[in-house]
């Protein structure tokens, strides 16, 4: 299951575990996309899933509806808003959509949907950030929600333990239809994100999806409570002024 399915690295997750052999039930608030890998699509709105218990206890039901007999092998928490805006101007409704859908949505969706997860010995994968760790002026909101998930992931692995793995990646820029557009009219400055990034250029959103599959597919079970860098080595690139 992936939710956030309809972006940009949402559809790549799709594809990529498709890819893989996997039967995958996309989750998103918008229409489904007519090019999306699969036809199991699930609207809803993450946050009111958070606010509302009995509207989650009706898309619940919609979920074990589409799982039938078949196991639920991975959830992928991909899903996450970017409300960006500096200290004195955030307010109330920023703080709460951002926690709500980036942190409390990814929990809630685990909680209730544990005992399939459980019973197949899957992995919860959470789509977490760079800005976990690393980042800039505007961005309190967006980069403490991360932080939090990450935290998260740790924590709930730590308390799974074996029943149930559960990891985060920590992605860099990725190259999304999103991420050009804010670079529209701008070829120069995205040139000089890319060039920011040790590696020349930012992440692709297959590359993310591959990553994924490997990381819900690995086959020991040791591999949990992992936050898994994808940053082209951005986040070991020390600034100073010179």
């Amino acid at each position: 299951m992936v939710t956030g399915a309809a972006g940009g690295i949402g559809q790549a997750l799709v594809r990529g575990f498709v890819q893989a052999g996997s039967d995958v039930i996309a989750v998103d608030r918008v229409e489904r996309p007519a090019d999306l890998a699969t036809d199991q699509y699930i609207s809803c709105d993450l946050a009111r899933t958070v606010r509302d218990p009995a509207h989650a206890g009706e898309i619940f039901a919609k979920v074990r509806a589409a799982l039938g007999a078949r196991p639920l092998d991975a959830l992928i928490n991909n899903a996450a808003i970017q409300i960006l805006g500096s200290i004195e101007s955030l307010d109330r409704d920023a703080w709460r959509d951002s926690l709500e859908v980036n942190l409390l949505a990814p929990f809630i969706w685990t909680q209730a949907l544990l005992p399939e997860l459980e019973a197949s010995r899957g992995s919860v994968l959470n789509i977490s950030s760079i800005h976990a760790r690393l980042t800039k002026p505007g961005f309190v909101a967006y980069a403490t929600s991360k932080a939090a998930l990450s935290g998260m992931t740790r924590a709930m692995a730590v308390e799974l333990g074996s029943r149930v793995r559960v990891n985060a990646i920590e992605p860099a820029a990725i190259d999304t239809p999103m991420l050009r557009a804010g670079f529209s009219g701008n070829a120069e400055g995205f040139s000089a994100l890319e060039s920011h990034h040790p590696v020349g250029q930012v992440g692709s959103a297959e590359g993310l999806a591959s990553l994924a599959v490997a990381i819900v597919r690995e086959g020991s079970g040791f591999l949990s409570g992992s936050l898994v860098g994808l940053d082209g080595a951005i986040a070991a690139r020390l600034h100073d002024p010179v």
